[in-house]
């Protein structure tokens, strides 16, 4: 009873925390968007003549809301690769589709988006719960997600062979969850602001991660899908430590070594570092540290709350490095 009672006050205080770095966040970000945020029209949400439908995925542990983004066109019999979207603190499905623009890139590209959202009663917040390993939340949240992929799969076009994983902040940190505990299900992950597999356990230990204050454990990697990790240099929300020992810890798991960091800048958007971790030729993991981007989706929406328009595109990164891995 007294494990039990520490763990529901530690969980209090990190809740606390967030709601005040939510806080720190949102004030940041609004001084480079407009005072009204933009509403979530039916044409940003469902580009191209797509469709933007909801719907709702059920297990023991509970139910939580999604929304899925399928482009126009599809044929009968066909299928699409399937991209799985986790946002972060402070969002739910629209507002994170606002803000990575990654319908419209669907609609291009031809596959399907799902956005999990988390519920404001599991966390006040909007955090998805991936820390609380302890008690056992985030392995509960975890399977309601990986039933919201097997509905998508089941229900619309999605091909169960080409499924990739994306999440931003805690979104990304239960990404890398999804992916530890259902690695067969997944061709590539990426982690955008986030905190690597094993560094928290609980509300206390996450806090010590996010400044990072937390050493990340080796992983048991070695058949777990390829990696990306995007992390802003000028994040003070999620230490960028942890980016570097997600991209080290993974690559190490592998087998996979560090080639030479190079510098790439695109126009006049933030200049980005970039490291691949290869085994035999193959990337296993690939490190983009973005400088001048703070805690947000690097080259998003320049409106929406933790979306830096100044930024590499990282939903175009995201979706061609798991293109390259459903290809391979």
């Amino acid at each position: 009873m007294k494990s039990r009672k520490r763990s529901t006050s530690w969980t209090k205080l990190f809740e606390r925390n967030m709601k005040t770095m939510t806080r720190m966040a949102t004030a940041s970000s609004a001084r480079s968007r407009s005072r009204a945020s933009p509403l979530a029209t039916p044409l940003a949400l469902a580009p191209g003549g797509g469709t933007w439908t909801p719907g709702v995925a059920m297990g023991a542990t509970g139910v939580r809301r999604y929304r899925i983004y399928r482009p126009p066109g599809i044929g009968f019999g066909e299928r699409l690769p399937l991209m799985v979207m986790l946002h972060g603190c402070g969002q739910d499905a629209n507002r994170f589709a606002l803000s990575t623009r990654m319908n419209q890139l669907a609609a291009k590209e031809r596959f399907l988006v799902l956005y999990p959202e988390q519920d404001r009663i599991a966390n006040a917040q909007g955090c998805w719960n991936w820390f609380d390993t302890d008690n056992g939340r985030a392995y509960g949240e975890a399977a309601l997600i990986m039933n919201a992929i097997d509905q998508a799969c089941l229900l619309y076009p999605g091909d169960r062979s080409k499924v990739a994983v994306a999440g931003l902040s805690a979104g990304a940190s239960m990404a890398a969850l999804l992916v530890a505990r259902h690695p067969e299900r997944f061709k590539a992950v990426v982690m955008h602001s986030g905190i690597p597999p094993g560094t928290a356990h609980s509300g206390l230990s996450a806090l010590g991660a996010m400044h990072g204050r937390r050493e990340t454990p080796p992983l048991v990697a070695a058949t777990w899908p390829p990696l990306l990790v995007v992390h802003g240099a000028a994040d003070h929300v999620v230490s960028p430590q942890n980016g570097r020992a997600a991209a080290r810890v993974w690559a190490e798991a592998a087998g996979a070594k560090p080639g030479d960091e190079r510098r790439v800048q695109r126009g006049q958007r933030h200049p980005m570092q970039v490291t691949d971790f290869k085994r035999r030729g193959r990337t296993m993991a690939t490190l983009v540290a973005v400088d001048r981007l703070a805690h947000a989706w690097s080259g998003g929406a320049a409106r929406q709350p933790y979306s830096d328009g100044q930024g590499p595109d990282a939903s175009r990164m995201a979706w061609a490095f798991a293109a390259r891995q459903f290809r391979s």
